[in-house]
């Protein structure tokens, strides 16, 4: 009788949990797990909603160093296991949606629209899918297949997101999603931890001389960043003895960019310091900031950069144009032109004032169009816009 009268107890107890209002939930899913600027709007993303909604982090890479930054009490569930095939991840998102319920599943980017299925599958009544940039492999977007299976899915998304007006417009014309359906939102960057600093005390800290224009670049060393085109660019400004580049990034290209420095006599003047947690450190030692992209959604290493204080020389793709304002906060060149990037190099050789005035010029505009309340605004926004289409669970 006891064991009935417990079980009882517990059943009315269940319903009663079961009945009380929640936090709503959103699961978002994220190509990998490894730190990336993608990654790192999601963290503060989570972060800033977390005291109002409950959230679950999903990616069909494996773990990463990026589950540390995840407040401790957000679930992160990477999926790949090698034991399985990787074309059943829509059922297995399915699966895990179902256990989580949540109310809104966002995806980003071409390899999480395997969850734009689960969801569906799974019932989830609102989805977003978010493009944050195109791939690497295909940094203009050309990709038939890619743009066929975006357009098909296209029925199963309530809202796509962008970062940049460029890929809005990329959606709308080359892939054929209604405008009506697509938002965009820019990237925010911190403008307190990204602001302009002691520059001498900065390059004590990366054992710099104070004398020397340093000039610099952040990203993974990946082909669609263009560090080659960088370099040989750099190797033209070479009868500048007091010039040095640093190259703050890690990846595949590390090897060939590390011959060609030592095959054009520039090692010493070259420094390809890898993977670093000190960036804003790195930017405050810098004089001007370079990003030579073939490609681009929205550089968050550009908003750092313009926060910092630094003039910023960038290839005009993506949506490089829309940060960077051409000839007021630095300069606009052709990607793959390494005459171009250096004689835009160069311009700020020759007038020190230039390079003051750009740099001021780009702190300013960080501050009024790119804050972080800006973009946490808009997020707000987005999600009460889909909570409120989310039935009741």
């Amino acid at each position: 009788m006891s064991r009935l009268l417990e079980r009882g107890r517990l059943h009315r107890a269940a319903l009663h949990r079961d009945m009380l209002p929640r936090a709503p939930r959103i699961a978002h899913v994220i190509p990998s797990l490894q730190v990336g600027g993608l990654q790192k709007i999601v963290v503060r993303l989570v972060d800033h909603f977390r005291s109002r909604m409950d959230h679950l982090v999903v990616t069909p890479s494996g773990d990463g160093p990026l589950r540390a930054q995840f407040p401790a009490r957000v679930p992160v569930r990477p999926l790949a296991d090698p034991r399985r095939s990787g074309k059943w991840n829509a059922l297995r998102m399915a699966r895990l949606f179902r256990a989580y319920r949540p109310d809104v599943v966002h995806t980003r980017n071409w390899t999480c629209v395997d969850a734009i299925i689960g969801a569906r599958l799974a019932g989830v009544p609102v989805v977003i899918h978010g493009e944050h940039g195109r791939e690497a492999s295909d940094p203009e977007g050309r990709n038939a297949f890619r743009r066929r299976v975006r357009r098909l899915l296209g029925p199963l998304v309530t809202e796509f997101v962008t970062v940049s007006r460029d890929l809005a417009r990329w959606l709308a014309s080359d892939v054929g999603i209604s405008p009506a359906k697509i938002t965009h939102i820019y990237n925010g960057v911190d403008t307190d931890a990204f602001s302009p600093g002691d520059q001498h005390e900065a390059r004590k800290v990366l054992g710099l001389p104070h004398e020397p224009i340093v000039m610099g670049t952040v990203g993974r060393l990946d082909p669609v960043k263009d560090h080659r085109g960088l370099i040989e660019a750099f190797h033209r400004l070479a009868r500048r003895q007091d010039t040095q580049l640093l190259i703050v990034g890690d990846g595949p290209c590390r090897p060939e960019l590390e011959h060609l420095t030592n095959e054009l006599g520039l090692r010493g003047r070259v420094r390809l310091l890898g993977e670093r947690d000190d960036i804003n450190v790195i930017l405050r030692a810098l004089d001007v900031f370079i990003l030579p992209s073939l490609g681009e959604g929205i550089s968050n290493a550009i908003l750092e950069a313009m926060a910092t204080g630094l003039p910023v020389v960038a290839t005009h793709v993506g949506g490089n144009p829309e940060l960077v304002d051409d000839g007021v906060t630095g300069f606009l060149v052709p990607s793959r032109s390494t005459s171009s990037l250096a004689a835009a190099l160069q311009r700020y050789l020759d007038d020190p004032g230039l390079k003051r005035h750009h740099g001021d010029a780009g702190r300013i505009r960080s501050l009024k169009e790119f804050s972080l309340s800006r973009m946490f605004a808009a997020y707000d926004a987005l999600y009460s816009r889909a909570l409120a289409k989310a039935s009741p669970r």
